[in-house]
């Protein structure tokens, strides 16, 4: 359903008021410490912020993609990192339940998801083949009514709050996509091993890390979709994931913004605020510039899911333009803060580390530029 703006303001007033009040006072002790506060996740909850785009008969909000978009970069503007938990009910995690989950699947993992009462991870990155599914080395084979998978995921998120993991497998490596499945796999599971990475660059609160699958058994109610038919979940998955990628991003980037014009305005040289300076001035301009651009190709993703469509070339589109912005914009507010840009006490130094994940996640910028150029030579 679509949210009327007054609503929509109402909700992302609440979401600024949280950021400010709740998070924006812990989020440099919990990014060093690389851990999301289990605290805060609850009053995440209670504020309804996990529903996004799940449907309302399915326990979320029913938000359009265009409001999703505009609160996941409310939150981004204080942490993007939040905003990860935020969007994964309505993209990596949620979106294949959403469109190919059983009635039975959404009651026990999407309706929990979606309000906050349970977490879960997305497997699709792997060690040799990374984001491309269709070259996935992790198999399985039928025994009987059961699943047994075998393989191993990298660079997966939330392993210190999932729950389960909805992950994919092949049965056949040479028929590329056209043999692979996607599976529900709670994290208790015999054979499953996950293993977090430390000291990241960035990204640092979101727990990260391998997951391996030794003769790991299911059920055939742990099958996403149809058997076979894994290649389109994960494909709606990523598309999703990209947009709310983006919003992040530009979330980021305007959180560098709104703290560059508050220093340069307070930060005073020779008598005079470095906001006076033309140069400054300049840097201002082009990072609001390319912000705007950036959020108007996120919002056209998001009005052409909301009709209905994929959107795979916008996805691919602002997912990475806006991590690029991300990365200027936070280089630039590092550079307009001077030394104090590497200091703890200045959230800039943290955007910087994180901007530049940004442009390695849900699939590299190299990668979108191939992708963007395939979509166009197609006539898409």
């Amino acid at each position: 359903m679509a949210i009327d703006e007054h609503e929509l303001a109402a909700f992302t007033a609440t979401i600024r008021d949280f950021a400010q009040r709740e998070v924006a006072p812990r989020v440099a002790e919990y990014d060093a410490a690389e851990q999301i506060p289990r605290d805060i996740v609850k009053q995440m909850a209670e504020l309804g912020l996990f529903g996004g785009t799940v449907p309302e008969e399915l326990g979320g909000l029913g938000l359009d993609h265009v409001s999703y978009a505009k609160i996941i970069e409310e939150m981004a503007k204080v942490d993007h990192t939040l905003g990860v938990l935020m969007s994964m009910p309505s993209s990596l995690v949620g979106s294949g339940l959403v469109k190919f989950g059983t009635p039975e699947q959404q009651e026990k993992w999407l309706r929990p998801l979606a309000q906050g009462e349970i977490f879960g991870a997305a497997g699709v990155t792997e060690p040799q083949s990374g984001s491309n599914v269709a070259a996935m080395e992790t198999t399985y084979r039928r025994d009987g009514d059961d699943f047994v998978i075998n393989g191993a995921k990298t660079w997966i998120s939330n392993l210190d709050l999932a729950s389960f993991i909805i992950t994919f497998a092949t049965a056949d490596r040479s028929l590329g996509r056209a043999g692979i499945s996607a599976f529900i796999i709670p994290v208790d599971s015999p054979g499953l091993t996950l293993s977090p990475f430390k000291d990241k660059l960035g990204f640092r609160p979101i727990c990260s890390g391998e997951v391996s699958l030794v003769d790991v058994r299911v059920g055939a109610d742990a099958l996403v979709g149809e058997e076979f038919g894994g290649y389109a979940v994960a494909m709606n998955a990523v598309e999703k994931g990209r947009l709310s990628v983006a919003a992040r991003a530009v979330g980021l980037a305007q959180g560098c913004l709104d703290d560059s014009i508050a220093y340069a305005q307070q930060r005073v040289i020779g008598g005079t605020a470095i906001a006076d300076h033309q140069l400054i001035q300049a840097k201002l301009a082009n990072m609001a510039t390319e912000i705007t651009a950036a959020r108007l190709l996120v919002h056209d993703c998001a009005h052409a899911m909301d009709r209905g469509e994929r959107g795979r070339k916008q996805a691919s589109m602002a997912k990475m333009y806006a991590s690029n912005v991300a990365q200027r914009a936070a280089t630039e507010a590092v550079q307009i803060h001077g030394a104090y840009g590497v200091s703890p006490e200045f959230r800039v130094g943290r955007a910087y580390r994180d901007s530049k994940v940004f442009q390695l996640v849900e699939g590299t910028g190299e990668i979108h530029l191939q992708l963007i150029a395939r979509a166009l030579l197609k006539g898409e």
